[in-house]
């Protein structure tokens, strides 16, 4: 009875986490970073590049954007016609900007974001254990078969199947799960892994690092209780990110969200040459 009790309980947290990853949609950036029409229609009118950069770089004025291309620009989505929050990139398949666009999963056909990435850790998790289970319930009627103590031709089929097919996803899962648990210790998304945020300061790979307790909340809420279950408990709203205090440092700019809804406006550097440096970043 305990064997069925635990293996309906994996069952259930698997298929839960797994609808969940499925059914929950990735959200896009919120409107105040869309382009309004009417400059929309200044933009796409406008031929001079230097103009253009100029419109970009007021429209992201007031917004709390802090990540830039690798030359130093403004990101900027012209599928969208909007401006990129920190960690939000285009997903192609979807055909939409998603918040802190992690991939996108053919597995549950769906893109890994901020809103469904702990529900997709947590399905990889659940999947684990329930494949792990299987393979050490099932263990000891395949010992049975090698010593010629199962007799339905069947019965060792049936045996032999599951208890391989149980390992052989195990094996998988633990490597990609591995790598995400080791991705949210350092507060990293799938792309980020493979090419590093630009700040203003350049590429920095652990922009985001802010410890490995500070960073499991971010992912998991800061309600333990909450952990292991698939509901929404995630830090914030997936436009700002908190950044290490050395980035902070080092940049006025980069304070928090709190301070750009407060004052709306964005306290440009002293250096003189930010304007200059602006690029648009294009989606392909």
């Amino acid at each position: 009875v305990a064997y069925l009790v635990v293996f309906h309980i994996l069952f259930v947290l698997f298929v839960w986490t797994y609808w969940k990853s499925v059914f929950t949609l990735p959200i896009q950036p919120a409107k105040k970073f869309h382009m309004s029409y009417a400059d929309q229609e200044r933009y796409e009118n406008e031929e001079r590049p230097e103009v253009q950069r100029q419109i970009l770089a007021e429209i992201a004025r007031g917004l709390p954007v802090y990540t830039r291309t690798g030359s130093g620009g403004i990101r900027f989505c012209d599928r969208c016609q909007l401006i990129k929050p920190d960690r939000c990139h285009h997903c192609s398949v979807c055909a939409m900007c998603v918040l802190k666009m992690d991939h996108h999963c053919p597995w549950v056909n769906n893109c890994i974001g901020f809103s469904n990435y702990k529900f997709f850790l947590l399905f990889l998790a659940y999947s684990l254990l329930y494949c792990l289970y299987i393979a050490a319930t099932v263990f000891k009627y395949f010992i049975k078969y090698w010593t010629g103590e199962l007799t339905n031709g069947r019965s060792k089929f049936h045996i032999l199947f599951l208890l391989f097919v149980a390992i052989m996803f195990f094996v998988s899962l633990m490597f990609l799960f591995g790598y995400h648990c080791w991705l949210v210790s350092r507060n990293r998304s799938t792309l980020e892994a493979f090419s590093a945020p630009v700040f203003q300061n350049g590429p920095d790979k652990n922009g985001f690092n802010l410890g490995f307790v500070k960073n499991l909340q971010q992912v998991f809420g800061e309600e333990k209780k909450l952990w292991l279950l698939p509901i929404a408990s995630s830090q914030g709203d997936g436009h700002f990110f908190p950044m290490r205090a050395l980035s902070e440092a080092r940049n006025p700019l980069l304070t928090n969200e709190e301070q750009w809804e407060e004052d709306g406006i964005d306290e440009e550097p002293q250096g003189s040459g930010e304007a200059s440096s602006l690029a648009i970043e294009r989606e392909t």
